[in-house]
């Protein structure tokens, strides 16, 4: 399966299409497809032999993107509540049973703490146990903002020198550390550091103009299945076909369930889901310094 955020791409898209469908792909799962873009990605992905399918239209002009999600077997929508931005979010059933969830989250910058309601509504969707089906959790989670070889994850809720941003706080933290973090408790991997472990230092988005980046399009999986291979191509991002590199990953039946191998938490509990009431939010700008806000 592929996952990669379009950066809304217009005359790039026959490009990005052909590129993408040479891959050959099961699962295609699309972030950040404009309205000018979406109608057309959907017959390229039919004529291709695939199933297609796209989360609802917001209806409102500061909010046009949607993710889309193509199969090579028909797919059914499941219900996400709590999603302030449906049109960021996809759950999609297979015949077989497995569930993909396409995420874009929204930017810490946006209003009404869009992006930890996000992150909040799809760990209490994803924060159960399916051992007998594939679960899958994937897209532009717009975080963190740096990870340790140690493991340790720093979150948007800090700064450069990992301070955690008074106006966010711890909560505003676990909210975007749920999902990459806080669903190993329920059998979730990341499919990427499961293979490659934390040493291995790695960006999906990079700054154009002066380097360095962050990792925030990822790929988790749950269930009896384990990633035999996992790897982002950065040759279509340098290319300028988006601003974010594709991560493609081959899936397979694990021969005995697949634990993670990182901590879930420091104290060795299940983290709490966060709620909107525990985060203290004061409307944020994006930094001038030390990186992308987001």
């Amino acid at each position: 399966m592929v996952t990669w955020n379009l950066a809304s791409r217009v005359r790039r898209l026959s490009e990005q299409a052909t590129l993408l469908l040479a891959l050959a792909a099961d699962v295609i799962c699309l972030q950040e497809l404009a309205p000018s873009t979406l109608s057309a990605w959907s017959e390229r992905l039919q004529a291709a032999g695939y199933h297609t399918l796209a989360a609802p239209d917001s209806r409102e002009r500061s909010r046009p993107l949607r993710v889309l999600t193509a199969a090579r077997e028909p797919l059914h929508e499941i219900p996400v509540p709590g999603v302030p931005w449906p049109e960021r979010v996809l759950a999609a059933c297979l015949q077989d049973g497995s569930e993909i969830v396409n995420v874009h989250s929204p930017t810490s910058p946006k209003p009404e703490l869009a992006k930890t309601r996000t992150h909040e509504a799809v760990f209490a969707h994803l924060a159960n146990r399916a051992p007998q089906r594939l679960r899958v959790l994937c897209g532009d989670l717009n975080t963190p903002r740096k990870e340790h070889a140690d493991g340790t994850i720093w979150t948007f809720a800090r700064d450069q020198y990992g301070r955690l941003r008074p106006d966010r706080g711890e909560a505003w933290d676990r909210a975007e550390l749920a999902l990459i973090q806080g669903l190993h408790a329920y059998g979730f991997h990341d499919a990427y550091r499961q293979l490659h472990g934390y040493q291995q230092r790695e960006l999906s988005w990079e700054w154009p103009r002066w380097g360095g980046g962050y990792r925030l399009d990822h790929l988790l999986i749950s269930g009896p299945w384990q990633a035999t291979s996992c790897r982002y191509l950065h040759p279509l991002r340098k290319a300028g076909l988006s601003d974010h590199s594709p991560l493609l990953a081959e899936l397979q039946p694990a021969a005995e369930p697949t634990a993670a191998s990182f901590p879930t938490a420091r104290n060795g509990q299940k983290p709490p889901v966060p709620t909107q009431s525990q985060c203290s939010y004061t409307r944020s700008e994006p930094t001038t310094q030390g990186g992308q806000d987001g």
